[in-house]
């Protein structure tokens, strides 16, 4: 059945004021500017579907000959038209009012720009948007593909002991953290385990799907998951290396919290198709404990048992000769 509210989620009308802010992240700014600049070769046509402020095309612009610029929010096209014309090469950019996930452009691209994204690859349409524009380009003009920013994303799953107290008020409920400040409020009780990596210019299937083990390297209360998403939005190839970003942390409480100790080994299990709801990943998930760490009292009493037992061994041997 469709969600009544679908055409309000985020990825399909983002409110204005939203990417305003967006605007104002000088990390994710920097980030694009910089891949979009490696990705686009002079006189190369380029695609952005879901456009907002129609910042990345203007990136794109100050190479590119021709930028089309799909944007599905009339306030955000209106927005997108306005501001661009008062930015230099504004007028190559063609601010399109259609839908991400059916337009194709007149004719081929070099490079599609598509930043649909959300910490877990939930709530934004950006792999069905990817997926969808990969098997329609195909069929109407044949390959290659463009070349994709972002280029990739990589997400990883991290265990945490959690505080949820808030000045006295006890909530645990699902958190964002900026992935460049120092959270006092999380203990790590591991590293973080990678259980996705997607290349969009691959085949991909649109679920993302966790089947991990991982080891507790602290003792604590494991009451929550930290969810961790890194886009790699261009490589290049001069200087072997990447331009990166990472979207905010999620943090997802725990229903049942367990107390863990040092190397313990936890079984963390969920799946849940890209761009759904931020509950798809709790509602599937399962977490257990698949083997204890023995305590060092426990091994001081095995070691003294098994060296009980070696030497009433050796008496009774020697007994028998």
């Amino acid at each position: 059945m469709q969600n009544k509210f679908e055409s309000l989620e985020l990825g399909q009308f983002i409110p204005l004021h939203y990417h305003y802010n967006m605007l104002n992240d000088n990390v994710r700014m920097n980030g694009f500017k910089e891949a979009i600049n490696l990705a686009v070769k002079p006189g190369a046509k380029v695609l952005e579907l879901g456009g907002g402020t129609g910042v990345q095309s203007f990136f794109a612009a100050q190479k590119a000959q021709k930028v089309y610029c799909v944007e599905r929010n009339p306030e955000l096209v209106n927005a997108a038209r306005s501001l661009l014309a008062q930015n230099v090469h504004g007028d190559k950019v063609e601010v399109i009012q259609a839908d991400a996930l059916h337009y194709l452009p007149p004719e081929p691209v070099d490079v599609v720009i598509c930043e649909m994204l959300h910490t877990g690859l939930l709530r934004e349409k950006q792999m069905p948007v990817i997926d969808s524009f990969k098997r329609r380009y195909l069929e109407k003009f044949g390959g290659p593909l463009p070349v994709f920013v972002p280029e990739a994303s990589i997400q990883a799953i991290q265990p945490l002991e959690q505080n949820f107290h808030f000045e006295g008020f006890y909530a645990p409920t699902i958190l964002f953290q900026d992935p460049c400040a120092i959270q006092e409020r999380s203990k790590s009780l591991g590293d973080p385990e990678v259980f996705q990596l997607l290349s969009y210019a691959e085949p991909f299937d649109q679920t993302c799907r966790c089947d991990e083990e991982i080891v507790i390297a602290e003792d604590g209360q494991l009451n929550a998951l930290r969810l961790i998403t890194k886009n790699i939005l261009a490589i290049d190839m001069q200087s072997y290396s990447t331009v990166d970003w990472h979207t905010q942390y999620i943090i997802f409480p725990l229903s049942k919290p367990m107390l863990v100790s040092k190397g313990d080994h936890i079984s963390i299990r969920f799946d849940y198709r890209g761009g759904a709801p931020l509950n798809a990943l709790p509602d599937s998930l399962e977490i257990s404990l698949v083997s204890k760490q023995a305590s060092v009292l426990q091994l001081a009493s095995e070691a003294l048992s098994g060296t009980a037992e070696s030497q009433l061994d050796a008496a009774d041997k020697a007994g028998g000769l």
